[in-house]
């Protein structure tokens, strides 16, 4: 091997039946399977250099030097990328964002797939894409979706083997859009990780898993006929379902904002009126507002009009991870 560098470039996703809960922590084996769309535009470029002067792993993420949990996580991820390439160098990891980080836009999913591959490529290993899902989800469970193209469903499995995302359409399938209206850009204050956790103490959580078989069936099947009613539907009821897991837990999780509930009403009120739109929310307070890339233009600016509302970013469908 004579290159130890690698950087590669993945973009978040917006996930339309959602993943929370694990019925193996470590190993991040989802409660459920999940399908999501990779959002085009918004992206986390990360390089990885295995450095034999090193005497630890490094990592900078925006151009902040990290230490503590965030440098500790990554670190136990580079140690499984050592193992399986047997190799014994510590890594210098920089990584930076173009969008929110931690505020619900599933920052940590496009860092832990561009790392995956980032870091297995220059470790000399050459992963499939379902190896490379594998490897990204336990870093962040959300992050072996942004591995494949376009509209992508997350296999829950029995194990790390059967644990894995597939595409189930290409970007260009639906032109569907992203417009995600940013109430905060504040790092939340109990992250994604540790709502998994608490997920098992709702007593809604075995009800929630219990339906999302039909859930996934119905969304995917609205994806692949292009069915906006259906899909807009099925979307906001897994939503809710998750917001209401994340109310009732214990401790409970809050994390909508008055601006969140503004966007929500709106959006529900403009359907009714014959936009065709929909709403979903993350582990954060920012609002996911869906719809046909012809009505972008106007659902945006609508958005941008409520207050509590700082900024709209569209995203349609993206593309895969990949070396740059």
């Amino acid at each position: 091997m004579t290159d130890f560098s690698a950087r590669a470039i993945a973009n978040p996703n917006i996930a339309f039946i959602k993943y929370w809960g694990n019925r193996d922590p470590d190993l991040r084996i989802p409660a459920n399977g999940s399908i999501s769309m990779n959002l085009a535009g918004l992206h986390t470029r990360t390089q990885v250099t295995f450095d034999p002067h090193l005497q630890a792993d490094q990592l900078t993420i925006n151009g902040a030097e990290v230490q503590g949990p965030g440098l500790q996580r990554v670190h136990l991820f580079l140690e499984r990328v050592r193992q399986m390439a047997d190799l014994e160098l510590h890594a210098r990891v920089v990584s930076s964002n173009n969008f929110p980080t931690g505020a619900g836009i599933a920052s940590s999913a496009s860092a832990f797939a561009a790392l995956s591959l980032a870091s297995s490529a220059a470790a000399g290993l050459e992963l499939s894409t379902a190896e490379l899902s594998r490897l990204a989800r336990t870093g962040s469970g959300s992050a072996a979706r942004s591995v494949p193209a376009g509209f992508v469903e997350w296999l829950a499995g029995q194990d790390d083997e059967s644990s894995y995302a597939v595409s189930i359409a290409p970007p260009e399938h639906w032109d569907l859009v992203d417009c995600i209206a940013i109430v905060s850009q504040t790092h939340k204050q109990t992250g994604s990780t540790v709502g998994h956790h608490l997920a098992g103490t709702s007593p809604l959580q075995t009800a929630r898993v219990a339906d999302a078989t039909l859930r996934l069936e119905r969304c995917r099947q609205a994806i692949l006929e292009c069915d906006f009613a259906t899909f807009a539907e099925v979307v906001e009821l897994d939503s809710n379902l998750m917001h209401a897991v994340m109310m009732t837990s214990n401790p409970a999780l809050l994390y909508w904002q008055p601006a969140t509930l503004a966007v929500m009403h709106a959006v529900r009120a403009w359907r009714e009126q014959g936009l065709p739109a929909c709403y979903t929310i993350d582990a954060g307070p920012n609002v996911h507002v869906l719809c046909l890339e012809a009505h972008a233009q106007e659902v945006s600016r609508r958005l941008a009009e409520i207050y509590g509302v700082h900024e709209v970013l569209n995203a349609g469908p993206g593309g895969p991870v990949h070396l740059v």
